[in-house]
């Protein structure tokens, strides 16, 4: 099979988020000029930079209720300051209730009942125990094409990670089996690790 985006695919469902999978899960956390908090999941995340450390993630989609985009990258727009809290699978429930297009005055963290902490070098609230957080400064917003596609890209200025993940030296997401999502409705989680050497090392 082959189709181009702009022609269609001819299949009940969009085919791509599966064909682009798995992806991690970047559940994002904002405080907005007004003191007000978000929460918020997006699949469209990775890390993008070692030195200095940066991370993105992409909003596709906008709400009533904000002129261009959803509550999110408004909030970082506005603040340049935004927190990337990595999903475990058994916090799977709690990301997908913060997931909905909510009113912007709603508080996720407790909407959802999420234990909430400061960050350190970023004012922004923080998921208190996930597996790990990012505190990021704001690099930049990338508009990208089609209507209300925004990237934002942010250095990292502190990372925190829970003990118990913290094995022999290593971060082990086995020990808390990273939320990863898939095409459709679709998630999967990480339970096994291998290992590959590279080619001269």
């Amino acid at each position: 099979m082959f189709y181009r985006p702009e022609d269609g695919h001819g299949l009940p469902h969009n085919p791509f988020n599966a064909i682009v999978s798995p992806r991690p899960i970047a559940w994002v956390s904002t405080r907005g000029p007004d003191g007000s908090e978000n929460l918020a999941p997006y699949s469209f995340f990775n890390a993008v930079a070692y030195v200095p450390p940066q991370v993105m993630f992409a909003s596709t989609s906008a709400k009533e209720d904000r002129p261009w985009s959803k509550d999110s990258m408004f909030n970082i727009r506005e603040t340049g300051q935004f927190c990337v809290n990595i999903v475990e699978y058994a916090a799977r429930d709690a990301m997908n209730a913060t997931s909905g297009p909510w009113p912007k005055e709603d508080d996720e963290f407790a909407r959802a009942g999420i234990e909430r902490a400061e960050c350190q070098t970023i004012a922004c609230s923080r998921v208190a125990n996930a597996p790990a957080s990012l505190e990021c400064r704001l690099v930049k917003i990338v508009d990208l094409e089609g209507d209300h596609n925004f990237m934002a890209i942010g250095e990292v200025t502190g990372v925190h990670m829970r003990d118990d993940c913290i094995r022999e030296g290593r971060f082990d997401v086995t020990a808390f089996q990273p939320l990863a999502r898939l095409g459709y409705r679709d998630y999967s989680r990480v339970t096994e690790l291998f290992s590959l050497t590279r080619p001269g090392q």
